[in-house]
Protein backbone atom coordinates (compact mmCIF):
# COMPACT_ATOMS: atom_id res chain seq x y z
CA UNK A 1 0.00 0.00 0.00
CA UNK A 2 1.20 3.25 -0.83
CA UNK A 3 -0.10 6.52 0.53
CA UNK A 4 -0.50 9.43 -2.06
CA UNK A 5 2.92 11.22 -1.48
CA UNK A 6 4.65 7.81 -2.65
CA UNK A 7 2.65 7.32 -5.58
CA UNK A 8 3.47 10.74 -6.56
CA UNK A 9 6.22 9.70 -6.61
CA UNK A 10 5.78 6.25 -8.69
CA UNK A 11 4.34 8.59 -11.00
CA UNK A 12 7.09 10.52 -11.74
CA UNK A 13 9.20 7.99 -12.42
CA UNK A 14 7.45 6.54 -14.88
CA UNK A 15 7.15 9.70 -16.55
CA UNK A 16 11.13 10.49 -16.38
CA UNK A 17 11.75 7.14 -17.60
CA UNK A 18 10.11 8.26 -21.22
CA UNK A 19 11.44 11.41 -20.92
CA UNK A 20 14.76 9.56 -20.75
CA UNK A 21 14.57 7.41 -23.92
CA UNK A 22 13.69 11.00 -25.96
CA UNK A 23 16.39 12.55 -24.00
CA UNK A 24 18.93 9.32 -24.90
CA UNK A 25 17.37 9.22 -28.13
CA UNK A 26 18.08 13.00 -29.44
CA UNK A 27 21.90 12.75 -27.81
CA UNK A 28 22.32 9.45 -29.45
CA UNK A 29 21.39 10.44 -33.30
CA UNK A 30 21.46 13.95 -33.15
CA UNK A 31 24.16 13.98 -35.57
CA UNK A 32 22.78 11.11 -37.97
CA UNK A 33 21.16 11.86 -41.36
CA UNK A 34 18.06 10.82 -41.02
CA UNK A 35 15.91 13.78 -42.31
CA UNK A 36 13.81 15.45 -39.81
CA UNK A 37 10.72 13.21 -40.50
CA UNK A 38 12.35 10.23 -40.61
CA UNK A 39 13.91 11.08 -37.19
CA UNK A 40 10.94 12.13 -35.30
CA UNK A 41 9.28 8.47 -36.55
CA UNK A 42 11.58 6.41 -35.24
CA UNK A 43 11.51 8.29 -31.64
CA UNK A 44 7.89 7.64 -31.71
CA UNK A 45 8.63 4.02 -32.51
CA UNK A 46 11.12 4.38 -29.88
CA UNK A 47 8.54 5.82 -27.18
CA UNK A 48 5.91 2.69 -28.01
CA UNK A 49 8.69 0.19 -27.57
CA UNK A 50 9.87 1.00 -24.25
CA UNK A 51 6.20 1.37 -22.80
CA UNK A 52 5.59 -2.13 -24.44
CA UNK A 53 8.25 -3.65 -23.08
CA UNK A 54 8.04 -1.95 -19.54
CA UNK A 55 4.55 -2.43 -18.84
CA UNK A 56 5.40 -6.75 -20.14
CA UNK A 57 7.74 -6.89 -17.56
CA UNK A 58 5.52 -4.99 -14.75
CA UNK A 59 7.85 -2.37 -14.47
CA UNK A 60 5.56 0.44 -13.45
CA UNK A 61 3.24 -2.36 -11.21
CA UNK A 62 3.42 -0.93 -7.56
CA UNK A 63 3.53 -4.65 -6.29
CA UNK A 64 7.63 -4.98 -7.79
CA UNK A 65 8.25 -1.47 -6.57
CA UNK A 66 8.27 -3.38 -2.92
CA UNK A 67 11.84 -4.46 -3.72
CA UNK A 68 14.87 -2.24 -4.76
CA UNK A 69 16.61 -5.26 -6.48
CA UNK A 70 13.42 -5.82 -8.23
CA UNK A 71 13.22 -2.59 -9.24
CA UNK A 72 16.82 -2.66 -10.95
CA UNK A 73 15.97 -6.76 -12.53
CA UNK A 74 13.11 -5.36 -14.29
CA UNK A 75 14.51 -2.15 -15.70
CA UNK A 76 17.37 -4.53 -16.99
CA UNK A 77 14.41 -7.08 -18.56
CA UNK A 78 12.98 -4.30 -20.42
CA UNK A 79 15.62 -2.64 -21.52
CA UNK A 80 17.33 -5.66 -22.60
CA UNK A 81 13.90 -6.44 -24.30
CA UNK A 82 13.56 -3.08 -25.74
CA UNK A 83 16.89 -3.51 -27.45
CA UNK A 84 15.83 -6.63 -29.20
CA UNK A 85 13.10 -5.38 -30.54
CA UNK A 86 14.25 -1.64 -31.27
CA UNK A 87 17.89 -2.45 -32.78
CA UNK A 88 16.74 -4.28 -36.02
CA UNK A 89 13.94 -1.23 -37.04
CA UNK A 90 16.94 1.13 -36.65
CA UNK A 91 19.61 -0.59 -38.45
CA UNK A 92 16.95 -1.51 -40.96
CA UNK A 93 15.67 2.33 -41.50
CA UNK A 94 19.70 3.21 -42.00
CA UNK A 95 22.71 0.80 -41.11
CA UNK A 96 25.44 3.00 -41.70
CA UNK A 97 28.49 2.81 -39.27
CA UNK A 98 27.36 5.76 -37.26
CA UNK A 99 24.01 4.68 -37.11
CA UNK A 100 25.21 1.24 -35.46
CA UNK A 101 27.76 3.74 -32.67
CA UNK A 102 25.11 6.02 -32.08
CA UNK A 103 22.87 3.44 -31.04
CA UNK A 104 25.30 1.83 -28.65
CA UNK A 105 25.42 5.26 -27.50
CA UNK A 106 21.54 5.32 -26.88
CA UNK A 107 21.32 2.32 -24.92
CA UNK A 108 24.34 3.54 -22.78
CA UNK A 109 22.37 6.56 -21.84
CA UNK A 110 18.94 4.47 -21.01
CA UNK A 111 20.76 2.31 -19.02
CA UNK A 112 22.41 4.47 -17.10
CA UNK A 113 19.82 6.95 -16.57
CA UNK A 114 17.21 4.95 -16.08
CA UNK A 115 19.23 3.06 -13.41
CA UNK A 116 20.07 6.59 -11.56
CA UNK A 117 16.21 7.25 -11.56
CA UNK A 118 15.55 3.70 -9.69
CA UNK A 119 17.76 4.87 -7.20
CA UNK A 120 16.50 8.03 -6.52
CA UNK A 121 13.03 7.09 -6.41
CA UNK A 122 13.87 4.78 -3.09
CA UNK A 123 15.83 7.36 -2.38
CA UNK A 124 13.17 9.75 -2.60
CA UNK A 125 10.74 7.28 -0.22
CA UNK A 126 13.40 7.78 2.88
CA UNK A 127 13.55 11.54 2.72
CA UNK A 128 9.87 11.33 2.48
CA UNK A 129 9.59 8.74 5.52
CA UNK A 130 12.31 10.86 7.78
CA UNK A 131 10.61 14.07 7.01
CA UNK A 132 6.65 13.78 6.70
CA UNK A 133 4.65 10.92 8.35
CA UNK A 134 3.72 9.02 5.25
CA UNK A 135 3.55 5.51 6.57
CA UNK A 136 0.18 4.24 7.17
CA UNK A 137 0.01 3.37 10.93
CA UNK A 138 -1.60 -0.22 11.48
CA UNK A 139 -2.03 -2.37 14.54
CA UNK A 140 -2.42 -6.14 15.07
CA UNK A 141 -5.01 -7.92 16.97
CA UNK A 142 -4.20 -11.55 17.89
CA UNK A 143 -1.24 -13.49 18.82
CA UNK A 144 -1.28 -17.00 16.83
CA UNK A 145 1.30 -17.78 14.03
CA UNK A 146 -0.73 -15.83 11.17
CA UNK A 147 -0.75 -12.84 13.38
CA UNK A 148 3.37 -12.43 14.36
CA UNK A 149 4.35 -13.03 10.31
CA UNK A 150 1.77 -10.45 9.55
CA UNK A 151 3.48 -8.35 12.41
CA UNK A 152 6.81 -9.03 10.57
CA UNK A 153 5.16 -7.93 7.28
CA UNK A 154 4.87 -4.84 8.31
CA UNK A 155 8.13 -4.21 10.25
CA UNK A 156 10.09 -5.08 7.03
CA UNK A 157 7.79 -3.21 4.79
CA UNK A 158 8.23 0.01 6.93
CA UNK A 159 8.35 2.36 4.05
CA UNK A 160 4.87 1.87 3.64
CA UNK A 161 3.59 1.19 6.74
CA UNK A 162 3.63 2.19 10.49
CA UNK A 163 3.80 -0.83 13.14
CA UNK A 164 2.31 0.41 16.16
CA UNK A 165 2.07 -3.19 18.33
CA UNK A 166 -0.76 -5.35 19.46
CA UNK A 167 -3.83 -4.48 20.26
CA UNK A 168 -4.83 -7.64 22.22
CA UNK A 169 -2.38 -10.81 22.75
CA UNK A 170 -4.34 -12.92 25.43
CA UNK A 171 -8.29 -13.20 24.68
CA UNK A 172 -9.36 -16.54 23.41
CA UNK A 173 -12.21 -15.00 21.70
CA UNK A 174 -13.47 -11.76 21.41
CA UNK A 175 -16.59 -12.13 22.15
CA UNK A 176 -18.50 -12.84 25.28
CA UNK A 177 -21.25 -15.55 26.34
CA UNK A 178 -24.18 -13.37 24.83
CA UNK A 179 -22.21 -12.96 21.36
CA UNK A 180 -21.17 -9.59 21.97
CA UNK A 181 -17.79 -7.60 21.31
CA UNK A 182 -15.54 -7.95 24.96
CA UNK A 183 -15.66 -4.31 25.94
CA UNK A 184 -11.77 -4.82 27.08
CA UNK A 185 -11.34 -4.78 22.96
CA UNK A 186 -13.86 -1.96 22.33
CA UNK A 187 -11.81 -0.12 24.83
CA UNK A 188 -8.50 -0.92 22.50
CA UNK A 189 -10.09 -0.26 19.56
CA UNK A 190 -11.23 3.19 20.77
CA UNK A 191 -7.65 4.01 21.93
CA UNK A 192 -6.43 3.06 18.35
CA UNK A 193 -8.30 5.55 16.98
CA UNK A 194 -7.52 8.11 19.09
CA UNK A 195 -3.86 7.51 18.76
CA UNK A 196 -4.08 8.19 14.83
CA UNK A 197 -4.24 4.26 13.34
CA UNK A 198 -5.79 3.44 10.34
CA UNK A 199 -6.24 0.01 9.80
CA UNK A 200 -6.30 -2.79 12.20
CA UNK A 201 -5.07 -6.28 10.75
CA UNK A 202 -6.37 -9.33 12.77
CA UNK A 203 -6.10 -12.58 12.16
CA UNK A 204 -8.25 -15.58 13.25
CA UNK A 205 -8.49 -19.69 12.74
CA UNK A 206 -11.54 -20.65 10.20
CA UNK A 207 -13.85 -22.07 13.46
CA UNK A 208 -13.63 -18.04 14.67
CA UNK A 209 -14.43 -16.16 11.36
CA UNK A 210 -18.17 -15.43 13.04
CA UNK A 211 -16.35 -13.10 15.23
CA UNK A 212 -14.99 -11.06 11.93
CA UNK A 213 -18.45 -9.34 11.34
CA UNK A 214 -18.83 -7.93 14.70
CA UNK A 215 -15.59 -6.60 15.40
CA UNK A 216 -15.64 -4.90 12.10
CA UNK A 217 -18.86 -2.97 13.33
CA UNK A 218 -17.18 -2.02 16.15
CA UNK A 219 -14.34 -0.67 14.24
CA UNK A 220 -16.08 1.02 11.81
CA UNK A 221 -17.85 3.03 14.74
CA UNK A 222 -14.39 4.08 15.45
CA UNK A 223 -13.83 5.35 11.74
CA UNK A 224 -11.02 2.02 11.54
CA UNK A 225 -10.81 -0.10 8.99
CA UNK A 226 -10.55 -3.70 10.07
CA UNK A 227 -9.17 -6.10 7.63
CA UNK A 228 -9.36 -9.97 8.30
CA UNK A 229 -6.46 -12.51 6.63
CA UNK A 230 -7.47 -16.33 7.82
CA UNK A 231 -5.58 -18.00 10.20
CA UNK A 232 -4.39 -21.10 8.30
CA UNK A 233 -2.15 -23.04 10.38
CA UNK A 234 -3.57 -24.19 13.37
CA UNK A 235 -5.93 -26.97 11.12
CA UNK A 236 -5.41 -29.02 7.80
CA UNK A 237 -6.29 -26.18 5.65
CA UNK A 238 -3.00 -24.75 5.94
CA UNK A 239 -2.54 -27.76 2.64
CA UNK A 240 -4.91 -25.50 0.89
CA UNK A 241 -3.85 -24.21 -2.58
CA UNK A 242 -4.68 -21.17 -4.28
CA UNK A 243 -6.02 -20.86 -8.13
CA UNK A 244 -7.99 -18.68 -9.86
CA UNK A 245 -11.33 -19.43 -11.98
CA UNK A 246 -11.89 -16.17 -13.86
CA UNK A 247 -12.87 -13.70 -11.06
CA UNK A 248 -13.14 -16.36 -8.34
CA UNK A 249 -10.57 -17.17 -5.98
CA UNK A 250 -10.60 -21.12 -4.94
CA UNK A 251 -8.83 -23.04 -2.79
CA UNK A 252 -8.37 -26.90 -2.80
CA UNK A 253 -6.73 -29.39 -0.40
CA UNK A 254 -3.85 -29.97 -2.88
CA UNK A 255 -1.69 -28.85 -6.07
CA UNK A 256 -2.00 -30.67 -9.27
CA UNK A 257 -0.39 -29.70 -11.75
CA UNK A 258 -2.22 -32.30 -14.08
CA UNK A 259 -5.38 -29.85 -13.41
CA UNK A 260 -3.74 -27.17 -15.73
CA UNK A 261 -4.92 -28.16 -19.51
CA UNK A 262 -1.10 -27.09 -21.17
CA UNK A 263 0.51 -29.76 -19.23
CA UNK A 264 -2.11 -32.49 -19.55
CA UNK A 265 -1.73 -31.81 -23.34
CA UNK A 266 2.26 -31.97 -23.23
CA UNK A 267 1.79 -35.42 -20.98
CA UNK A 268 -0.66 -36.44 -23.81
CA UNK A 269 1.63 -35.53 -26.79
CA UNK A 270 4.83 -37.07 -24.98
CA UNK A 271 2.37 -40.90 -24.66
CA UNK A 272 1.16 -40.67 -27.76
CA UNK A 273 5.03 -40.20 -29.18
CA UNK A 274 6.64 -42.59 -26.81
CA UNK A 275 3.88 -45.24 -27.15
CA UNK A 276 4.15 -44.79 -31.23
CA UNK A 277 7.38 -45.41 -31.02
CA UNK A 278 7.30 -48.54 -29.12
CA UNK A 279 4.82 -50.38 -30.75
CA UNK A 280 6.48 -49.74 -34.13
CA UNK A 281 10.34 -50.61 -33.05
CA UNK A 282 9.48 -53.10 -30.63
CA UNK A 283 6.49 -54.63 -29.98
CA UNK A 284 5.62 -54.97 -34.01
CA UNK A 285 8.46 -57.80 -33.66
CA UNK A 286 8.60 -58.73 -30.49
CA UNK A 287 4.91 -59.73 -30.31
CA UNK A 288 5.13 -62.90 -32.40
CA UNK A 289 7.63 -64.24 -31.02
CA UNK A 290 6.54 -63.50 -27.87
CA UNK A 291 2.73 -64.76 -28.66
CA UNK A 292 4.33 -68.33 -30.05
CA UNK A 293 6.45 -69.14 -27.21
CA UNK A 294 3.22 -68.36 -24.93
CA UNK A 295 1.16 -70.50 -27.28
CA UNK A 296 3.58 -73.08 -27.16
CA UNK A 297 3.97 -73.56 -23.50
CA UNK A 298 0.69 -72.72 -22.73
CA UNK A 299 -3.31 -73.23 -24.26
CA UNK A 300 -5.16 -70.11 -24.63
CA UNK A 301 -4.88 -66.56 -25.37
CA UNK A 302 -1.36 -64.31 -26.12
CA UNK A 303 -2.90 -61.27 -24.06
CA UNK A 304 -4.71 -61.19 -20.71
CA UNK A 305 -7.58 -59.05 -20.72
CA UNK A 306 -8.55 -57.84 -17.68
CA UNK A 307 -10.81 -55.07 -16.15
CA UNK A 308 -8.84 -52.23 -14.24
CA UNK A 309 -9.60 -49.03 -12.27
CA UNK A 310 -8.80 -46.05 -14.25
CA UNK A 311 -8.60 -42.44 -14.14
CA UNK A 312 -12.07 -41.38 -12.41
CA UNK A 313 -12.28 -44.86 -11.09
CA UNK A 314 -13.67 -45.63 -14.81
CA UNK A 315 -13.00 -49.14 -15.53
CA UNK A 316 -11.10 -49.90 -18.86
CA UNK A 317 -9.40 -53.02 -20.32
CA UNK A 318 -5.76 -53.40 -19.45
CA UNK A 319 -3.62 -55.29 -21.85
CA UNK A 320 -0.62 -58.04 -20.80
CA UNK A 321 0.94 -61.09 -22.35
CA UNK A 322 -0.36 -63.79 -20.56
CA UNK A 323 2.25 -65.14 -18.00
CA UNK A 324 -0.13 -67.74 -15.83
CA UNK A 325 -2.26 -70.62 -17.39
CA UNK A 326 -5.30 -70.16 -17.72
CA UNK A 327 -8.35 -70.22 -15.02
CA UNK A 328 -5.40 -68.97 -13.03
CA UNK A 329 -8.35 -66.40 -11.00
CA UNK A 330 -8.10 -62.79 -10.04
CA UNK A 331 -5.21 -63.67 -6.64
CA UNK A 332 -2.28 -61.48 -7.05
CA UNK A 333 0.82 -63.01 -8.05
CA UNK A 334 3.14 -64.84 -5.38
CA UNK A 335 6.90 -66.03 -5.20
CA UNK A 336 7.26 -69.51 -6.51
CA UNK A 337 3.76 -69.46 -7.73
CA UNK A 338 2.87 -72.13 -9.83
CA UNK A 339 0.45 -70.72 -11.82
CA UNK A 340 2.90 -68.91 -13.64
CA UNK A 341 4.40 -70.52 -16.62
CA UNK A 342 8.23 -70.61 -18.00
CA UNK A 343 7.74 -67.59 -20.16
CA UNK A 344 5.37 -65.81 -17.98
CA UNK A 345 8.11 -65.94 -14.95
CA UNK A 346 10.91 -64.33 -17.72
CA UNK A 347 8.50 -61.97 -19.09
CA UNK A 348 7.64 -60.51 -15.49
CA UNK A 349 10.80 -60.25 -14.30
CA UNK A 350 11.91 -58.18 -17.44
CA UNK A 351 8.71 -56.16 -16.66
CA UNK A 352 8.12 -57.80 -20.57
CA UNK A 353 4.68 -58.51 -19.86
CA UNK A 354 3.81 -54.98 -19.40
CA UNK A 355 4.34 -54.11 -22.96
CA UNK A 356 0.79 -54.32 -24.45
CA UNK A 357 -0.31 -51.78 -21.97
CA UNK A 358 1.47 -49.43 -24.61
CA UNK A 359 -1.62 -49.93 -26.43
CA UNK A 360 -3.50 -48.40 -23.34
CA UNK A 361 -1.06 -45.51 -23.57
CA UNK A 362 -1.96 -45.34 -27.62
CA UNK A 363 -5.42 -45.67 -26.94
CA UNK A 364 -5.47 -42.98 -23.80
CA UNK A 365 -6.94 -45.19 -21.65
CA UNK A 366 -3.46 -45.07 -19.44
CA UNK A 367 0.09 -42.93 -19.74
CA UNK A 368 3.56 -43.85 -20.01
CA UNK A 369 4.42 -42.92 -16.16
CA UNK A 370 1.07 -42.83 -13.53
CA UNK A 371 -0.36 -45.03 -10.68
CA UNK A 372 0.07 -48.34 -11.58
CA UNK A 373 -4.00 -49.64 -12.00
CA UNK A 374 -4.80 -52.45 -10.03
CA UNK A 375 -8.30 -54.88 -10.42
CA UNK A 376 -11.64 -54.02 -9.03
CA UNK A 377 -11.77 -56.31 -6.34
CA UNK A 378 -8.46 -54.57 -4.91
CA UNK A 379 -9.64 -51.43 -5.43
CA UNK A 380 -13.13 -51.97 -3.86
CA UNK A 381 -11.40 -53.45 -0.82
CA UNK A 382 -8.14 -50.94 -0.41
CA UNK A 383 -10.79 -47.91 -0.68
CA UNK A 384 -12.03 -49.14 2.14
CA UNK A 385 -8.63 -49.77 4.66
CA UNK A 386 -6.19 -47.53 3.28
CA UNK A 387 -6.74 -43.95 3.47
CA UNK A 388 -7.09 -41.12 0.52
CA UNK A 389 -6.55 -44.67 -1.17
CA UNK A 390 -8.81 -43.21 -4.29
CA UNK A 391 -6.88 -40.13 -4.78
CA UNK A 392 -4.91 -42.08 -7.21
CA UNK A 393 -7.69 -42.18 -9.35
CA UNK A 394 -7.63 -39.01 -9.92
CA UNK A 395 -4.49 -39.45 -12.45
CA UNK A 396 -4.63 -42.11 -15.69
CA UNK A 397 -2.79 -45.35 -14.50
CA UNK A 398 0.41 -45.65 -15.78
CA UNK A 399 3.01 -49.04 -17.13
CA UNK A 400 5.24 -47.43 -14.25
CA UNK A 401 5.47 -45.16 -11.82
CA UNK A 402 7.02 -43.07 -8.95
CA UNK A 403 6.17 -45.79 -6.33
CA UNK A 404 7.07 -49.03 -8.67
CA UNK A 405 10.66 -47.28 -8.98
CA UNK A 406 10.60 -46.27 -4.91
CA UNK A 407 10.49 -49.95 -4.67
CA UNK A 408 6.63 -50.40 -3.66
CA UNK A 409 6.29 -53.03 -6.82
CA UNK A 410 4.92 -56.39 -5.89
CA UNK A 411 2.87 -58.11 -4.03
CA UNK A 412 1.19 -56.42 -1.01
CA UNK A 413 -0.10 -58.39 1.85
CA UNK A 414 0.59 -55.71 4.18
CA UNK A 415 -1.48 -52.84 4.24
CA UNK A 416 1.39 -50.34 5.18
CA UNK A 417 2.77 -51.44 1.87
CA UNK A 418 -0.30 -50.67 0.02
CA UNK A 419 -0.20 -47.16 2.35
CA UNK A 420 3.12 -46.24 1.24
CA UNK A 421 2.40 -47.35 -2.78
CA UNK A 422 -0.41 -44.49 -2.11
CA UNK A 423 1.89 -41.99 -0.71
CA UNK A 424 3.94 -42.42 -3.38
CA UNK A 425 1.17 -41.94 -5.80
CA UNK A 426 -0.49 -38.99 -4.44
CA UNK A 427 3.25 -37.02 -4.12
CA UNK A 428 3.55 -38.04 -7.64
CA UNK A 429 0.69 -36.31 -8.65
CA UNK A 430 1.24 -33.19 -6.24
CA UNK A 431 4.69 -32.76 -8.00
CA UNK A 432 4.52 -34.09 -11.57
CA UNK A 433 6.67 -32.79 -14.39
CA UNK A 434 7.61 -34.03 -17.28
CA UNK A 435 11.28 -34.14 -16.15
CA UNK A 436 9.94 -36.82 -13.27
CA UNK A 437 8.54 -38.40 -15.98
CA UNK A 438 12.00 -38.69 -17.43
CA UNK A 439 13.57 -39.70 -14.07
CA UNK A 440 10.76 -42.04 -13.82
CA UNK A 441 11.11 -44.10 -17.14
CA UNK A 442 15.50 -43.89 -17.15
CA UNK A 443 14.78 -45.59 -13.56
CA UNK A 444 12.20 -47.93 -14.76
CA UNK A 445 14.95 -49.04 -17.19
CA UNK A 446 17.38 -49.12 -14.90
CA UNK A 447 15.61 -51.81 -12.47
CA UNK A 448 14.56 -53.52 -16.03
CA UNK A 449 18.18 -54.42 -17.28
CA UNK A 450 19.64 -54.96 -13.39
CA UNK A 451 16.49 -56.78 -12.35
CA UNK A 452 13.81 -56.10 -9.50
CA UNK A 453 14.01 -58.72 -6.98
CA UNK A 454 9.75 -57.59 -6.50
CA UNK A 455 9.22 -58.88 -9.44
CA UNK A 456 8.14 -62.07 -9.74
Amino acid sequence: MKTRYLYLVYMAMSVIDILITNFAFIVAFSHSNFGVNSFTSQLVVANYIWVFTAIYFGLYNRKFLHSQRNSYTLTFKSLTLFSILFTPYILLSKGSADVISSTLLFYIIMFLCMTVNSYLYFLSEKLFKKHFKIARSVAVIGNNPMALRLAGFFKERDSYFAFEGFLDQHSTSYLDAHGQVLPSIVGQLKSAADSGIKDIYMSLSTDRIHEFELLQKQAEKNCLRLKLIPDMSESMVNHLKLSYMGEFSVLSHRHEPLEEIENRVKKRLFDLIFSSLVIVFIISWLYPIIGLIIKLQSPGPILFKQLRSGKDNKDFVCYKFRSMRMNAGEKQATINDDRITPIGRFLRKTSLDELPQFFNVFLGEMSVVGPRPHILTHTSEYSQIINQYMVRHFLKSGITGWAQVSGYRGETKDPTLMQKRVEHDIWYLENWSMLLDLKIIFMTVFHVINGDENAY
